[in-house]
């Protein structure tokens, strides 16, 4: 059995980058992260001033101002202790963490700091002047040294602050020399990402960047009002749990620490009352399996399996349900051949299981509760629907004609794949024909031979249970009904994991 990757996140916060300004400039390295994953706006929120100190607040310790009382660069006052960052979360549960930066507060007693109370290690060098030269070298510090640890220790999650960008917009506005401190920085992360990518254990581990900026500035340089421009800032990611072109929207700063936790397996305790959530990245389609996940057929296969079985002299048991529920009229015609012993033509139980379930399923299918309202949302939001089903073609022409064949702009049936579930064949074909990645798909099943395919062809997976009971994995959420999809949906918390 393969061993699970080792799950890791980066997050880089470069102070003060306006977006309208990174838009213009070649930045490749962010630009790289944004085309495997997404880079996406976000408003500093009304009552959070644009100002360094609440807003780094807000993104490390995943709850908002009123919580953890940072109200502007002095930290003096905080509810830091009752709220802390994720880095020191993490080490309090066991995890390595480490932060490297070279703003004070973050660091170090001064203005009321540390903002991260106790990471498992850190990596902090002053300015020797603040001036732009002095942060410039700072920062040039901060990454050689970070650059170090990630390639030769195993932080489990990191923070890495670059400051120069900032400061320089503070001294000089947002001119020239503004704009090339953002493409330094740029390189900057460039060697982060490249320590990473070296790490001679790097095959083994699934690595999960963030990118972040704080607030934007004014032209003149400066910060702290509600012009626009100030309170607009964003946040790239890409990992194993964001798909390239990701769609997303309404994201927050306390989304950040939220994600951290999310990407790391790691749920976050609601003690912690955390108001950040993970990232919802919107599926880039939807693959449905049909038997007990949309239609109530999957008792109705069930029940003429047993009654084949019967004829045969084999009663069905528990111990039969991994060969008969959610597998293919072959592969069951198959298991009861060999536990049967007969000696009928395995091509005659074949067309007994196939006349006997399309009699059924043309007289009794109904839809599961939920399953209207799903496809109904489904195709307002836009999103693409694929069929994906072990039953044979006849059978999903007839239930079609309750699910409406226009509920869907691909069906894959066991007629139209070399092999089907548990393979993943069936999955990978219905993912390139509507021309997207599978990792970008979410895959709704019931049954382990659907959710086994659905996982080794690289898709999320929401599963429904029906005969089989099915526990929650990464990658996998286990849902109570199609209704609670429909309502994650609507919220944009499009199922990512177990929770």
């Amino acid at each position: 059995m393969p061993v699970a990757a080792r799950r890791r996140v980066l997050v880089v916060g470069i102070d003060g980058v306006r977006l309208d300004t990174l838009r213009r400039l070649d930045t490749p390295h962010l630009d790289a992260l944004a085309a495997a994953g997404f880079l996406a706006p976000l408003v500093v929120e009304p009552g959070t001033p644009t100002m360094s100190g609440p807003c780094w607040a807000t993104i490390v310790t995943g709850v908002t101002v009123d919580k953890h009382a940072v109200w502007s660069n002095d930290f003096s006052g905080n509810r830091l202790a009752v709220f802390p960052d994720f880095t020191t979360r993490l080490r309090e549960a066991g995890r390595r963490t480490y932060v490297a930066a070279a703003w004070e507060p973050l660091m170090t007693v001064a203005n009321g700091g540390p903002l991260f109370r106790g990471p498992g290690r850190v990596s902090f060098v002053a300015p020797a002047s603040d001036d732009c030269e002095g942060w410039e070298e700072a920062d040039e510090l901060v990454t050689t040294e970070a650059v170090r640890v990630l390639a030769e220790d195993d932080p489990e999650a990191s923070f890495v602050y670059l400051g120069a960008v900032d400061e320089t917009a503070h001294i000089l506005g947002c001119g020239e020399e503004y704009e090339r401190a953002v493409v330094r920085a740029d390189e900057r992360l460039g060697r982060l990402l490249a320590a990473v990518r070296d790490r001679a254990a790097h095959a083994e581990e699934a690595w999960t960047f963030i990118v972040v900026t704080d607030h934007g500035h004014r032209d003149e340089g400066g910060h702290g009002g509600r012009s626009e421009r100030e309170r607009t800032a964003w946040v790239a990611c890409a990992g194993p749990d964001v798909p390239a072109g990701a769609r997303v929207g309404g994201l927050r700063h306390q989304d950040v620490a939220a994600q951290v936790f999310a990407s790391l397996d790691c749920p976050a305790d609601s003690h912690w009352t955390l108001d950040g959530r993970p990232f919802a990245a919107e599926p880039l389609a939807v693959l449905l399996d049909m038997d007990g996940t949309l239609v109530d057929t999957e008792a109705l296969w069930w029940r003429t399996a047993r009654e084949v079985a019967e004829g045969l002299g084999h009663r069905l048991t528990d111990a039969d349900t991994s060969e008969v529920v959610g597998r293919c009229v072959e592969d069951t015609a198959v298991h009861l051949w060999r536990v049967s012993g007969t000696e009928r033509p395995l091509d005659t139980l074949v067309a007994e299981l196939d006349a006997r379930f399309l009699a059924a399923v043309e007289g009794e299918t109904v839809l599961l509760p939920g399953a209207p309202e799903l496809l109904r949302t489904l195709g307002d939001m836009g999103i693409p629907r694929a069929l994906v089903t072990a039953s044979p073609r006849p059978v999903v022409e007839s239930v079609l004609k309750l699910l409406g064949a226009e509920s869907f702009q691909v069906t894959v049936t066991a007629d139209d794949t070399d092999r089907t579930k548990p393979h993943p064949e069936p999955y990978l074909a219905a993912a390139r024909a509507l021309g997207v990645d599978p990792a970008g798909c979410l895959a709704v099943e019931d049954s382990p031979a659907g959710i086994a395919a659905a996982e080794a062809a690289g898709c999320r997976v929401a599963v429904v249970p029906s005969l089989v009971p099915v526990e929650g994995a990464p990658g996998r959420r286990v849902l109570t009904g199609l209704q609670e999809l429909v309502e994650l949906l609507e919220a944009g918390r499009a199922p990512r994991g177990s929770e």
